[in-house]
């Protein structure tokens, strides 16, 4: 299977939005937005966070996962205002609040009531209201006809990274197909780091087993150390919590 997989690389929660509003105001055409990121971003947002006594994991997703639920959208109540990674929202852009899917992550929604679709680019948290996966800017939910409704049901399919379209370079999309869960414990510029912490790792509790992982960040290599073999994210959650790696959070290891 040729997929590609990304991570986030933005988002200190910093405030979560999840509201729609229905208020009409004047369109201005915008792009994605600044995508503001850092290492020290990525590790915040990919932490677990509680919302309303509800647990959220965010999580690795590949180029080709769909999912369908309710689409909202929130617009001038925020309107210059941070988003969870530290951006400021501006209603004008083509972004997005969802409550897992990493920060940067590139989506086309498409309204399942009258086929429109638009590309957004994830850069906050929610919403945290109802059955609703996505929460869209002004000007995604115009686009796609539902300013006057507040709430759609939508398709979302994950297209890329960071302004980058996979599919438009060649890359074919395809479903994501699950395999298992991994850890990741450790995050490295140079690879001798991420070969000691594998070798200190190589088999942990006699069943999980520690891998390198290369991903491009900020244009240069870097070297993340997933321990894989966690069948359920269950699984993985508990053994996070035993707190042997400080910082460690879960990975969906697809295949």
């Amino acid at each position: 299977m040729s997929s590609i997989r990304y991570i986030a690389v933005a988002g200190l929660v910093l405030v979560f939005v999840g509201c729609s509003s229905k208020q009409e105001v004047a369109y201005v055409p915008g792009g994605y937005g600044k995508a503001k990121s850092s290492e020290a971003i990525h590790r915040a947002t990919m932490r677990p966070y509680t919302v309303n006594g509800v647990r959220y994991y965010p999580t690795v997703v590949e180029v080709g996962t769909k999912y369908r639920g309710i689409a909202s959208w929130y617009g001038p109540n925020f309107h210059g205002k941070k988003t969870s990674n530290g951006e400021i929202y501006n209603m004008h852009d083509f972004t997005a609040a969802h409550k897992t899917l990493p920060m940067n992550t590139m989506l086309k929604v498409t309204n399942l009531n009258n086929g429109k679709s638009t590309v957004v680019r994830v850069n906050d948290r929610g919403p945290f209201v109802g059955n609703r996966i996505i929460d869209l800017s002004y000007a995604a939910a115009r686009k796609i006809g539902m300013i006057g409704t507040g709430t759609a049901p939508v398709e979302i399919e994950v297209l890329g990274f960071d302004k980058h379209i996979a599919s438009l370079q060649g890359v074919p999309k395809k479903q994501v197909v699950l395999k298992d869960f991994a850890v990741q414990i450790g995050s490295f510029r140079r690879y001798q780091g991420a070969q000691i912490t594998k070798r200190k790792n190589a088999l942990v509790d006699g069943r999980y087993r520690a891998v390198i992982k290369e991903f491009d960040f900020d244009g240069a290599p870097i070297y993340r150390v997933w321990l894989t073999g966690f069948k359920s994210e269950a699984e993985a959650r508990d053994f996070i919590n035993r707190g042997l790696y400080p910082g460690a959070f879960i990975i969906r290891n697809g295949q």
